[in-house]
């Protein structure tokens, strides 16, 4: 019999300024994925797919900005690396400089992203990217009333306001919602890229929640891309990130590693439980959902932009692997921008 995986590591981050209702939300939602739907509709509750905690500086209870009392579970120093951290929106004067303010939350949020955790945010969440150093040439969204507090105080961030979610940085592990019940969708897309995207329907059933007018969560990614214990095939991750385009990059990554062919494969997958091949599909395949998402450049563009001659090939590995065609995936994307 076939172990069941465990479920996810997610910490919520909790700092004395935070909306009670995100972090409770997010709490709720999370702990939903692959448990709820089955006891409502079987009586039996199914097994949760996520273990969300909320995390802070110690576990002190303190009195959030709304007045509501949050007792958080773990100090995030005690916590190993988890899978995703979500950071809740929080209170903070729009425009203003919160620098120094959340050091210690910046220096841990740096740590276990370069150890390869997600973090994701919502709303004014995205602040403490910033002070964390990790919005540097990235894309981001955050609610429209702090746009400026990301342009002003962190260089080369480029905010876009239009975007309700914006998936970012090294391997796409930063993800980032705008403003107000954002989080839900957020929560959404979480459950749908790292646990299914049969889950994150369950879940937006469960919890009645619409986003556009499927009134589902749309997004759902091929697999987290995280880097690896293994040094050498970690290296060969980061060189992939920046040359997937090239020609045979498979076998520019077995040159670079010095390793026979075959004993690379077999390291290579161990690392990452995929093959080379299918490892360089999945980002390439990422980044052209990205491209679908974001812009409206024609298929076959984007399929020699992320290194596809052949796009008539591009659209059945599309197809195959993302469930739909580029056309109908990039056309479940308009409809959202349409009704936001």
């Amino acid at each position: 019999m076939q172990a069941k995986a465990a479920p996810l590591q997610i910490a919520i981050l909790a700092v004395p300024e935070v909306t009670a209702s995100t972090l409770y939300g997010m709490h709720d939602l999370l702990s939903s994925a692959g448990r709820d739907y089955a006891y409502i509709t079987r009586g039996e509750p199914g097994e949760a797919r996520m273990l969300p905690r909320i995390v802070a500086r110690d576990t002190k209870a303190f009195l959030a900005a709304n007045n509501v009392w949050v007792t958080p579970h773990a100090s995030y120093a005690d916590l190993p690396t988890p899978d995703i951290v979500c950071i809740p929106d929080f209170f903070i004067d729009p425009g203003g400089s919160v620098a120094g303010q959340y050091a210690d939350e910046a220096r841990w949020l740096r740590r276990v992203h370069d150890e390869g955790a997600v973090i994701a945010t919502a709303c004014s969440g995205a602040v403490l990217l910033g002070e964390a150093g990790l919005l540097a040439n990235c894309e981001a969204t955050i609610h429209w009333g702090y746009g400026k507090t990301l342009t002003s105080h962190y260089p080369g961030v480029r905010v876009n306001l239009s975007q309700p979610l914006v998936v970012s940085g090294n391997a796409h592990r930063i993800v980032m919602a705008g403003g107000g019940t954002s989080f839900q969708d957020l929560s959404l897309y979480l459950i749908a890229r790292y646990v299914g995207f049969k889950e994150a329907v369950e879940v937006a059933k469960v919890y009645m929640l619409q986003w556009h007018e499927l009134g589902q969560q749309p997004f759902a990614t091929l697999m987290s891309l995280r880097q690896t214990d293994d040094a050498l095939i970690n290296h060969c991750q980061q060189w992939l990130e920046k040359n997937f385009r090239r020609p045979a990059p498979v076998a520019a990554m077995v040159a670079n590693s010095k390793l026979p062919e075959r004993t690379f494969a077999r390291r290579f997958r161990k690392a990452t439980g995929l093959t080379p091949l299918d490892y360089v599909h999945a980002v390439r395949l990422e980044e052209a959902k990205r491209l679908l998402e974001l812009g409206e450049s024609s298929v076959e563009i984007i399929a020699l932009q992320v290194g596809y001659e052949d796009a008539t090939f591009f659209g059945r590995l599309f197809r195959r692997r993302i469930g739909m065609t580029p056309a109908r995936y990039r056309a479940r994307f308009t409809s959202l921008r349409r009704n936001y």
